[in-house]
Parts: structure tokens; sequence; C-alpha cells
């Protein structure tokens, strides 16, 4: 598809989903689906002079192959995100793929329980005919959703205005109609996270067990993309609620109707011309210790195959848990914890940690009690600590590269960092 053909095509200035296409009529083939803030500007730039350079050779063939574009608005971007996933479930589009099947992409699911949760998971982890995902009974699966991070943050702008639960253990219906607030298992950690969340508004509130199943409904309807009916329907039940005498729902459904078209959501697209074809966000995490003196965690952050030295961090191992300064594995998971309890900080494709199986399932263990379903991968050292093997790799959808580069980075990070700490306190002890 050449420039002058973009011409005759009257994109409009505001979010939606767009799609290039080749052929007509029944031959039509849907080569590739995207999401835009603005259809106008974000279509425009699949005809830049550099082109190839800022968005690589695949999307360049797929332009080229191209004679049509169509499109879709939606009135905001958490829509235009939704729309995208049950477009590119419908299409496949043979530019989407990059590479990687849906086994890689992440998607949201609705549990098959008595007080359903909304939760993404891996296509890989997901039996999609049977809908399962491992011994966990799946109601619904949407998706697949290209980008994890604005999966994440798009389930968060949605629990803003319908209320649901995201633990990674089942909730415990305590009595007929009453909605459920003890987590399965008893994890006192886990049911005080959970109660706070539901003093601060993030899970559901004085609200019954018929109450929260429409509010999964909504979910629902929302996540399928038909956000149409799910308006329709929401207006209805307001009616119904007036009509009913039942003035406090109604107010809260009328809000929830406000929040729907006012949902400040370009957070969830910011960046989008570097970040379509930028190469996976990897997270590096390494300790430096002398005897238990002096003990620093880091955390690196590689993206496009390049340090993002802006993003990292640094922590002062604290030996939580009374557990041993010098013990790689008790850093470890708290340098990883800590990391996690800062939701504003971007996600990663994987996190990379230094060591072997142990250290591998020791950085699981953590990800798994918070219910983060994000991969690790371990580089194994010889014995003049040179990178010898990479675990875990090709199913965190990272190369061996991109992986030993993170793990580098970490280490040189944390021995210079170390050695500021250790300069700092000899200056203390004079």
């Amino acid at each position: 598809m050449e420039r002058e053909q973009l011409k005759k095509i009257d994109l409009p200035d505001c979010p939606g989903v767009y799609l290039f296409t080749k052929g007509k009529g029944k031959a039509k083939k849907v080569l590739y689906i995207g999401k835009a803030t603005s259809l106008r500007d974000r279509v425009r730039s699949y005809f830049d002079d550099d082109l190839i350079a800022t968005r690589g050779p695949r999307l360049v063939d797929m332009v080229t192959r191209a004679d049509g574009i169509s499109h879709e608005t939606t009135p905001t971007v958490l829509e235009a995100l939704v729309r995208e996933a049950a477009l590119i479930r419908k299409f496949d589009p043979p530019a989407n793929a990059m590479g990687k099947d849906d086994k890689t992409f992440l998607y949201a699911v609705i549990t098959d329980e008595a007080i359903p949760r909304v939760l993404a998971i891996r296509g890989k982890d997901i039996d999609f005919k049977e809908c399962r995902s491992g011994t966990l009974a799946l109601k619904d699966v949407y998706g697949p959703f290209p980008s994890g991070y604005q999966l994440r943050e798009g389930l968060r702008l949605i629990r803003r205005i319908f209320p649901f639960y995201d633990t990674p253990r089942p909730i415990v219906p305590e009595e007929k109609g009453i909605l459920g607030r003890r987590v399965d298992g008893g994890n006192k950690h886990l049911q005080a996270k959970v109660e706070f969340n539901r003093q601060i508004g993030q899970y559901p509130r004085n609200m019954d067990k018929s109450a929260y199943l429409r509010s999964i409904r909504n979910v629902s309807l929302f996540l399928s993309g038909r956000v149409k009916a799910l308006r329709t329907t929401l207006k209805s039940d307001m009616k119904a609620a007036i009509k009913e005498e039942r003035f406090e729902d109604a107010a809260v459904i009328n809000r929830q109707l406000f929040a729907l078209d006012h949902i400040q959501d370009v957070s969830l697209i910011k960046d989008e011309f570097r970040k379509e074809e930028a190469g996976p966000r990897i997270e590096a995490y390494d300790t430096a210790h002398i005897s238990g003196t002096n003990a620093i965690g880091v955390m690196t952050v590689i993206e496009n195959g390049t340090p993002l030295k802006s993003d990292y961090r640094t922590f002062r191992i604290r030996g939580v848990g009374g557990k041993s300064l010098n013990n790689d594995i008790a850093s470890l998971k708290e340098i990883l914890s800590r990391r996690l309890g800062h939701p504003e900080w971007q996600l990663p494709r994987a996190f990379v940690v230094d060591g072997g199986t142990t250290h591998k399932k020791a950085a699981e263990e953590v990800l798994k009690e918070l219910g983060i379903g994000i991969p690790v991968v371990a580089v194994v050292k010889d014995e003049k600590h040179r990178p010898r093997e990479v675990l875990g790799g090709r199913r965190a959808g990272i190369t061996d590269s991109d992986a030993v580069l993170a793990n580098s980075e970490a280490h040189r990070f944390s021995l210079a960092n170390h050695r500021k700490a250790r300069s700092r306190s000899l200056k203390i002890l004079k």
C-alpha cells in the first residue's frame, strides 16, 4: 500500500482499532490489527520514511502487502484495548503473531467458582478445549492481549468501575447470600493484603453475592468487547432500581455509566510507537556482600536489548525474618518481594536471576505467593563466573543473549553499588 492511497481514507482523530487488509470480498484477509489513541496519527505513522528503522521489517512487509485499511472508533483507549484483543482472536492476523504462538500471550479469564475471580494467565497455562488452567475451571477466556503490561493496566482501570477479586487463591463464601472475604488456605499475609485492598476500594466492599455476580457480568461484557451492550444493560438496571426505589443502587450504576465514558486511560498506549517493535522488558537481580556486611541487592532493566538505567533500583538487604544477610536465597526473595510491593513500576516480560535451579525456584515461589504469572529465567555460571547455561529463556520468550546481558548488567551494578556502600562504611569507621 502506498502513501497516496492513504489520502483517500478518512481516519478520525480519536481512539479506536484499525485493520490492515488484503483482497476483496470473501478473499479478503486481515494482515494486522492495532489500537490507537488517534487513529489518524497512528495509521499515518506506517507510511513514514523511517518505518523500517523505527518499526522493523515485519511491519514494513505487512504495509507493502496490504491494499486496504478499515477501522472502528471507540469512546476510550481502554475499549480499544479489549476490542483489539477480540478482533485478534477472531481473525488471527499473521503480522500480530511476531513469530510467537498464542501460548506466549496473556489472556484475561473469569474463574468458574462460587465467587469468581478475574485473572491474567498466559496461553501456555490454559487448556482452551477444556476451558481450564491446571485444576482451575474457567468460565470465560478473553484475548490474546499482545501487551501484558497493557492488560494488567486495563484490568486495574476496569476494577475501579466494577470491583472484582484477583487473588491467587479462591475466596471462600461465608454464608448464603453474603460475599466471602476470606482467602482459601489461611495465609495471614495474603489475607491482610485482601483486607487492605477492600478498605481502599480495590476489592468489593459492602457488596452481597448477587451484586458481586452482576459486577462480574459487567466485567465479562467489557472484556468481550461488547461495551455498547454493557451500557444498555446498565441503563436497564438503573431504571429497574429507580422503579423499585433502590435509589442508592441507581446512583452507583449512574456513576459506573459516567466512569465508562470518562476513563483516564491514555497511559495504556503511551509511547506506543516505540513499544510496539521494542524488544521485551527484562528485569535482572543480583546481590553483593562480604561476610554478611553491606549487603546490597539490585534490580536492572533491559528493554529493546539496551540497559534502561533510569529504571535501575538499589536495595539495602535488611535480613527479613531474621534470615542471615549472606544468604543468597533469602536476599533474593527479600529484594524481589520488596520490588513487587511497587505496583506503579512497570512489570517485565521476564525476571532474570543469577544462579541455578534453586535460585529460579526461590524467585518463582515469591511470584506464586503474590499471584504474578511472569516467568523466571536463571543464568548459570561456571567456576570462573562465566555464563554457562540459561534456564527458562525459551519459555519466557526472551533470547539467551538478552538474559545474559541483563544478568551481566545486574552483576556489574551490584558490585559498583557495594563498593560505594563499603567505602561509606569505612569512612564512618574512621
